[in-house]
């Protein structure tokens, strides 16, 4: 199967929603930069047949859309990355400042909408189902705005800004309060000198369930933590049955996500990537 160097959001756009538009010069030139086994034609081929899509998203489908990533360069709150912040370790030790860190990247969110690549997949979703054809997003991304855009079928294999899950009890639940507790409002400004807030824990985010009152954390895998086994077998379900896989705005490198699509290739299922650039895993797909 053929690879795409495109811009996300035109070619998701035309591929998932049946548009035909002429292409610019600007697409022209990414059609020339692409690898030469990029072949739209033979794309639709394939697209028209599958009964069965998966489509697995990254970051780069929420780039369009402003979500800060905290990867790379400059990829810090106030003086952390968010590999220094989102793990067990940081929270044991200083939940305030990671609470600090959630509610601020939560507030952000809240002001932020889906864009085109989020409401192409899930128009591709919406109109393959009336065909009697099924479409699942597995998604990297906490952000909610594959669910905001409208897709129904998704499993969210990082969690979610808006869950969160109490350290005593376990119960995990939604919650899209602003802010989520009294003692965070106004906090969580990114700028490096800014100073901690040092919240007490007993009023930091507390469980709502009866007589329990536990602390609460993101519902969100941290750096060092196993993906939820209910989740995981639910996307290793649906990669089995899958007959179509696209990728789409992920490297491909932070694992065990990035062995999805290779292990869906290595059956024979064809993949397409769309990305800006090229990946690790690129040669690994047909």
């Amino acid at each position: 199967m053929s690879l795409f160097q495109f811009t996300t959001r035109r070619l998701v756009s035309q591929v998932c929603c049946g548009l035909k538009a002429s292409p610019s010069k600007k697409q022209k030139f990414c059609l020339e930069m692409a690898r030469p086994s990029s072949n739209l034609a033979e794309f639709r081929e394939v697209f028209a047949k599958a009964k069965h899509i998966a489509i697995i998203t990254g970051a780069g489908v929420s780039a369009e859309s402003g979500v800060p990533t905290f990867r790379g360069a400059g990829g810090f709150w106030r003086k952390w990355q968010a590999q220094e912040l989102a793990t067990p370790e940081a929270f044991a030790r200083n939940p305030s400042r990671v609470w600090e860190f959630y509610h601020y990247r939560r507030e952000v969110m809240l002001s932020k909408h889906p864009n085109p690549a989020h409401i192409a997949i899930a128009e591709c979703e919406r109109r393959l189902s009336k065909q009697g054809r099924s479409v699942v997003v597995i998604t990297q991304n906490i952000d909610e705005l594959h669910r905001k855009a409208g897709t129904k079928h998704l499993l969210e294999i990082h969690g979610s800004l808006f869950k969160t899950r109490c350290t005593s009890c376990g119960n995990v639940a939604a919650n899209y309060k602003s802010p989520i507790c009294p003692a965070l409002a106004g906090k969580g400004a990114p700028d490096p000198g800014t100073e901690d807030a040092a919240i007490p824990v007993e009023d930091l985010p507390q469980c709502e369930e009866d007589g329990c009152n536990g602390l609460l954390r993101p519902h969100v895998v941290w750096f060092g933590e196993a993906l939820d086994p209910d989740v995981l077998t639910e996307v290793e379900k649906e990669l089995q049955i899958c007959d179509l896989c696209l990728v789409v705005g992920t490297s491909s490198v932070v694992y065990p996500a990035a062995m999805f699509a290779p292990q869906v290739s290595a059956r024979g299922v064809p993949v397409a990537e769309f990305n800006m650039e090229v990946t690790p895993a690129t040669n690994r797909f047909r």
